[in-house]
This record gives C-alpha cells, sequence and structure tokens, in this order.
C-alpha cells in the first residue's frame, strides 16, 4: 500500500523522518508483545491465549492481502520486499492492531470478534481516507480503535476487557511501577519521536475538566469520575491509542484541539450513559477530523472564511 501510506505517512511524523517513525512502530510492536506475554503469564489477562494468536495472523493476512491488490493494481513493487528493513517497516502497522484489539476486546471464550475486529483494523485503512497535502490522501481513523467500536455496537455481548487485568496477579510496589514504565516510556516516545506529546496533555486536561463539570453541574463523585486516570488501561489508551501520529494532527494546535476534543465527548457521553465512551469518542473525533479534511479539499472551509461573508460588500471586493 505505498501509493496508499508509503511516504504519505511520513507527513504526520516531526521533519517527515522515516527514522522516527520506523522506532516509534518498532517500540510499540515490541511493548504489545511483552505485554501480551506478561499479561497471560504474569499480570493476569482473562482472555484465551488463542485470542492474541487470532487477531495477530488475522491482521498480517489482511495487511499482506491489501498490499497485494494494491501493489498490482497500481502495478509497483510490494512493500513488504526489499530485505529485513522493508519487512520491518511492513509488519508492525498490522501487528499492532492485532494484538491491541485482541488484549482490549473480551468476547468470553469467542474468537470470530476478535478476528473480525483485527480484519476491520487493518481494512479501514484502505476503506476510510481523507485527502491531505500533496494530492495524496491518508486512513483517518486509529485501526484499532475503529476495530474494537464497531465491534462493540455489532455484538453487543462482547466487552472491553477488565482494567483490573492488567495489574491483577501483582502486588505492592509492581502496582505502581508497571504502569510508571508505561508513563515514562510512552511520554519519551511522544516527545521525541512522534511529536504528540502536546495533544496527551490536552486529552489529560480535558478530562480533569469534563470530570470537575460534570461534578459542578450534576452532582458526581469527583474523585470517582477521576479514578480511571490512576488505572494502567487509561495509561496505555492515553499514550498508545489517541497519539496515533498516522490519524492525528502534527499542528501543536490542532492537537491540542484534537485532545481536548476527545475529553469532552467523552464527558457528554458520560452524562447521556453511554458505555465504552473512551473508543466511542476517539472515533468520533477522527470521524470529523476526516470530515473536515474532505470538506477542506472541496473548498467548503475557504468560502465560508472568505472576505465577503464578514466584511461589507464593498470592503469584501476591495472597494474604498
Amino acid at each position: 500500500m505505498k501509493s496508499l501510506d508509503g511516504l504519505t505517512t511520513l507527513r504526520f511524523y516531526p521533519s517527515g523522518d522515516p527514522r522516527r517513525r520506523l522506532f516509534a512502530l518498532l517500540f510499540f510492536t515490541a511493548l504489545l508483545i511483552i505485554w501480551n506475554i506478561l499479561g497471560y503469564t504474569v499480570l493476569g489477562f482473562e482472555q484465551a491465549w488463542a485470542h492474541p494468536i487470532a487477531g495477530l495472523v488475522t491482521a498480517i493476512a489482511m495487511q499482506f492481502l491489501l498490499e497485494i491488490v494494491d501493489a498490482r493494481v497500481n502495478g509497483r513493487s510490494y512493500r513488504f520486499l526489499g530485505g529485513a528493513v522493508a519487512l520491518m517497516s511492513f509488519l508492525p502497522p498490522a501487528i499492532i492492531p492485532g494484538l491491541a484489539c485482541a488484549m482490549l476486546l473480551y468476547p468470553n471464550v469467542h474468537i470470530g470478534p476478535v478476528v473480525f475486529a483485527s480484519a476491520l483494523a487493518i481494512a479501514s485503512k484502505v476503506i476510510f481516507r481523507a485527502p491531505v497535502a500533496g494530492g495524496r490522501t491518508q486512513h483517518i481513523f486509529n485501526p484499532s480503535n475503529l476495530g474494537i467500536v464497531v465491534t462493540l455496537l455489532l455484538f453487543p455481548w462482547v466487552g472491553v476487557a477488565p482494567a483490573y487485568h492488567f495489574t491483577e496477579n501483582i502486588t505492592g510496589l509492581w502496582h505502581w511501577l508497571i504502569p510508571g514504565l508505561i508513563l515514562i516510556s510512552g511520554i519519551v516516545i511522544h516527545s521525541q519521536f512522534t511529536g504528540r506529546l502536546p495533544l496527551c496533555l490536552a486529552w489529560m486536561g480535558g478530562f480533569i475538566i469534563q470530570a470537575c463539570l460534570r461534578n459542578i453541574l450534576f452532582g458526581g463523585y469527583l474523585l470517582a469520575s477521576l479514578a480511571p486516570m490512576t488505572s494502567a488501561a487509561f495509561i496505555i489508551f492515553t499514550l498508545y491509542m489517541i497519539p496515533d501520529p498516522a490519524t492525528t494532527p502534527i499542528n501543536s494546535r490542532r492537537q491540542l484541539a484534537f485532545g481536548f476534543s476527545v475529553a469532552i465527548i467523552y464527558g457528554f457521553l458520560q452524562v447521556m450513559h453511554v458505555v465504552f465512551g473512551l473508543f466511542i469518542a476517539l472515533g468520533v473525533v477522527c470521524a470529523i477530523r476526516g470530515l473536515s479534511l474532505h470538506l477542506h479539499r472541496a473548498g467548503i472551509f475557504s468560502r465560508l472564511t472568505a472576505p465577503q461573508y464578514f466584511l461589507p460588500k464593498a470592503a469584501a471586493s476591495g472597494d474604498d
């Protein structure tokens, strides 16, 4: 899918540096692999071993399938050919959603929902796209998040993995060390390699603000509204799902708007008693961003912000 993603994705990394993209992808991949191994052996993951295996196999197979189809349609070579570096760059975007969907969904003993979520996560990168600079297009949804949201909506008997199982079987200081390591490593990655630290900070600040507003307006217990921020699951969502470089703005001010918008929509969903608010809020903001990119390309925004809409007719035309 080089014609779709290749160099286009680099536009969303600082300085368009492919080394930063590769390092971030390899880090996220390694973290998820280690997290799953420790999760099933030490931490207390409650899904079956078959779930991450099914998610991984499905995502990788879908990635290869779509790559082969796209390469043949566009008459180019396959991106997974060309040595170890090419393969290392090709596989992580499939491994990450495959493991993430399996880790965050809880379909009981069923494997089908994990397969569906992983396949949709990869396919969404081809199905849902929006125009960006240079006449190219880019996928707009975080693949893992979209796969999870659609699965939760289509299969109401599927839930999300309980937050406690990320640290269920550890005690004492480890309750703080493991989330702390994830937090510190995520901050380093986003400050040095992806440039998405402003987005993470805006999301956390917005989360605190919406919790305070809910407390003031509806009398909710403030500490209960803020309690999710203390969990490892919240840290993972904050540092490894919301700030996906390929589907979020690179401009700092737009990052602030993106992160804050996710928090505000989450607060609204909580008030409306909508479950799975974190995932749905992110999906909604990604959809709004994608729509705005289409409207911008169509010239809708430029016409709405033209001088004649805000100035008297004579001033807009340049007459004195």
